[in-house]
């Protein structure tokens, strides 16, 4: 099993910046990728970034430029700095992880609002 726990969202002006870390607790040796989605109200989930063991990345088209994923495989934390916010991307924040033996788990997310 693992856990994980999301901190650092919040409220932002657009045009402004936050960033985002989720710790992992547990099983945490078989985490291989680990990375952030968001859900809007009426909208899916999708994916905003991910980042494997071996750091490499994947973003989400929307936020290529603006957001970076960065990870600290001695502290079992990923993080996401995330600028330039638009209103749009008001949604749920989740961390994601998924272990070598194909299981998948996810934080109970946090709230990222942009807006004056």
């Amino acid at each position: 099993q693992v856990q994980l726990v999301e901190s650092g969202g919040g409220l932002v002006q657009p045009g402004g910046s936050l960033r985002l870390s989720c710790g992992a607790l547990g099983r945490i040796i078989d985490i291989s990728v680990m990375g952030w989605y968001r859900q809007a109200p009426g909208k899916q989930r999708e994916l905003v970034a991910d980042i494997t063991s071996g750091e490499s990345t994947n973003y989400g088209d929307s936020v290529k430029g603006r957001f970076t994923i960065s990870r600290d495989n001695a502290q079992h934390t990923v993080y996401l700095q995330m600028n330039s916010l638009k209103p749009e991307e008001t949604a749920v924040y989740y961390c994601h992880a998924v272990t070598d033996s194909g299981g998948g788990y996810w934080g109970r997310g946090t709230q990222v609002t942009v807006s004056l």
